[in-house]
């Protein structure tokens, strides 16, 4: 199989879903954005809403130190703040390498961030010679509103020490960031692989695959749980939660999304009760190698005791990731919309009722 499979798997994470009504201007921005605001009381538990609508590509994310959403926006090179409760977005920061224009190269740019303490770290991806770009593949420093500082080379690691057997792009394709220890974890979705990367840039390899496709991240004290698109067809029982223990360089099944009607993993993140939620992308029959899951099919999972998954929003129009703030899941899609599910949380964690299933279009 080409390699460059998973280089565009992980592109498969775009689009659009619904449009709010109101827009406003953003600070030392041109971009119109539309936002739902706070939810009115009619609005029932468990169905997605959107939250903003209107900017530009968005993929990563996580919770800032000031309980706000930071989404990354690859085609701008570009960082967004969000406040969770009313949907404002002011920008965080601009100037980091953007992607190129065109499906081909969609996964790649400025693809997720991070915090320690204070700080916001971005992951930037497919930006070097070996994808037409003149950038540099790694870890970047936000120092400011425009500026940053380059911490590690992953690109040039990389090529230095390249996967068994060797990839389409050498400089791999990542995929997710999280802190971890005195440093933080890189999934790279095309040299299936996990990295530990230091704040002085060194970069060794926790764990290597098969043809996988690592994705998304979560961390609970020195375990790592990372998701699996799985390789092209990205078959649901392919797609499947992992945890890995440091110590003993293993990775353990969780979960699979086998039985179910929806594939392509793309994160993983811990709610109340140390409750692990899934994001799938959907359902996968692209016309060609790395094309996204179908329109309208993604979700988001619950893991149940019992080591299964059940569904409780779907209909998601081809998410790329998802933060879970309170009992509320914040799910970032590729289009420049952001959604969220409330009360995602049975009692005694959350709200007692049904969690509604709700497709849009």
């Amino acid at each position: 199989m080409n390699r460059i499979t998973n280089t565009l798997a992980l592109a498969g994470i775009i689009l659009s879903i619904f449009s709010s009504s109101c827009k406003k201007d953003l600070k030392d921005e041109s971009v119109a954005v539309q936002k739902n605001g706070a939810k009115a009381n009619s609005v029932h538990p468990g169905l997605p809403e959107p939250l903003v609508t209107g900017l530009e590509e968005l993929q990563g994310s996580t919770v800032g130190p000031d309980k706000a959403l930071y989404v990354t926006a690859p085609l701008a090179g570009t960082i967004w703040r969000v406040n969770p409760k009313t949907g404002d977005v002011t920008l965080f920061t601009t100037g980091l390498p953007k992607r190129i224009p065109g499906p081909f190269y969609q996964g790649s740019g400025v693809v997720d961030v991070a915090f320690r303490g204070g700080t916001a770290y971005a992951l930037v991806t497919g930006v070097a010679p070996d994808l037409d770009g003149h950038d540099i593949v790694g870890i970047y420093r936000v120092d400011g509103p425009d500026s940053y500082t380059i911490v590690a080379d992953i690109g040039a690691w990389s090529i230095a020490h390249p996967p068994v057997p060797a990839f389409f792009v050498p400089t791999g394709f990542q995929y997710a960031i999280e802190t971890y220890r005195n440093g933080f974890i890189v999934t790279d979705g095309h040299h299936n692989r996990v990295l530990y990367v230091t704040l002085d840039g060194e970069i060794t390899e926790v764990i290597a695959f098969e043809d996988i496709v690592p994705t998304g991240l979560a961390v609970r004290g020195n375990t790592i749980y990372i998701t699996e698109a799985g390789p092209i067809p990205h078959l649901p029982e392919n797609s499947k939660l992992m945890s890995i223990s440091p110590k003993s360089h293993t990775a353990t099944e969780v979960a699979s999304a086998a039985g179910l009607d929806v594939g392509l993993f793309v994160d993983v993140e811990f709610g109340f009760g140390n409750t692990l939620y899934a994001l799938a992308q959907g359902i996968w029959d692209g016309p060609f190698e790395g094309a996204p899951a179908l329109p309208n099919t993604g979700a988001l999972l619950k893991l149940k005791p019992n080591g299964t998954f059940s569904v409780i929003a779907d209909g998601l129009n081809q998410p790329t990731s998802v933060e879970i703030i309170g009992n509320t899941a914040y799910i970032i899609t590729l289009v420049g919309e952001i959604w969220t599910v409330d009360d995602i949380a049975d009692p005694p964690f959350g709200h007692h009722g049904k969690h509604l299933l709700h497709r849009h279009g």
